[in-house]
């Protein structure tokens, strides 16, 4: 028997890159959390310890930094694509790179009907996400971008219903015709194109989706949240075809309904409590049954997968 280095990578997570563009009095402002990941033939770092191979996790850091000055922080896609390219390319010893980003948005200050060209506040709605995968160089080199969105709150006071389910000797819930659905939306996208040749407009790209995502979310007369899912998640495929497949993940935020009778009052539906745990999670993918292999598109920074 021998043992041997299985599957490893090393990074820098979570750095803070806040740009200000100040080319004119109306500034902008780009607000990330990104996270870089190196895969490559480092087993002599952990067998022996030599570090010749290695570049310092602060180096990474610094690299976005540099990035967000010297290429821009515009599209978050198009800067994960940078940073990773710039690892497999330039760095020897590299032969794969992840970086994720999460973009949080800020809006302008208005005062008295005029936005502030240089004051913002910070939005509270969803947080704008991407992960780039990059491995091989030259005529060799695959790209895999998945972009999405995380904790979009969303709820529809009516048109949901829950019903016809399997029953055993444990089951306590009631059936209703009428309730809240609410979630905090997690959606993944895996694009089939990567931009500039691939003709993907980033920034269209996720507008469009997010609003076809709510758009189905509120028209759905749902029977189930996995219904539901599935039409949102379909709606996105038939409308965007550099699309290949979504992931859809998505707590339900119960609301119950609240016993007013002790009191003497009705409750016709309109006064609930809202109750954030125990909470079903429903999750699906949809994707197109031609769609190119995912590869490590799916991969996560934290895990070895």
């Amino acid at each position: 028997m021998s043992i041997v280095l299985g599957p490893n990578q090393y990074g820098k997570a979570e750095n803070r890159v806040v740009r200000i563009y100040r080319d004119t009095d109306r500034h902008e402002i780009r607000d990330v959390n990104v996270s870089t990941s190196l895969r490559g033939d480092f087993t002599d770092a952990h067998t022996t310890g030599d570090q010749a191979r290695v570049l310092p996790t602060d180096t990474q850091k610094n690299t976005c930094y540099a990035y967000a000055k010297e290429k821009g922080l515009g599209e978050i896609e198009t800067y994960a694509l940078d940073l990773a390219t710039h690892f497999v390319d330039d760095i020897e010893p590299v032969d794969g790179a992840r970086v994720v980003v999460e973009e949080y948005a800020w809006n302008r200050v208005n005062i008295a009907g005029a936005e502030h060209p240089h004051t913002f506040v910070r939005s509270g709605q969803e947080v704008r996400t991407t992960q780039v995968t990059v491995e091989g160089t030259g005529a060799d080199q695959r790209v895999w971008v998945v972009s999405g969105l995380k904790d979009l709150m969303v709820l529809k006071s009516t048109g949901s219903e829950f019903r016809g389910y399997l029953r055993d000797g444990y089951t306590t819930l009631r059936e209703t015709g009428d309730r809240i659905m609410a979630t905090s939306l997690v959606a993944r996208w895996r694009y089939v194109g990567t931009g500039g040749d691939g003709g993907i407009d980033w920034g269209k790209a996720y507008a469009d989706i997010r609003q076809i995502l709510l758009a189905r979310f509120a028209e759905v007369h749902s029977l189930a949240l996995q219904q539901t899912l599935w039409e949102m998640g379909r709606a996105v495929l038939v409308t965007h075809p550099e699309v290949a497949e979504i992931m859809l993940s998505a707590p339900n935020k119960h609301h119950f309904l609240v016993d007013l009778g002790p009191f003497g009052l009705e409750n016709p539906g309109e006064v609930f409590h809202a109750d954030d745990r125990p909470y079903g999670l429903i999750e699906c993918n949809v994707a197109r049954d031609d769609a190119p292999a995912a590869g490590p598109a799916w991969q996560t920074v934290a895990g070895l997968s």
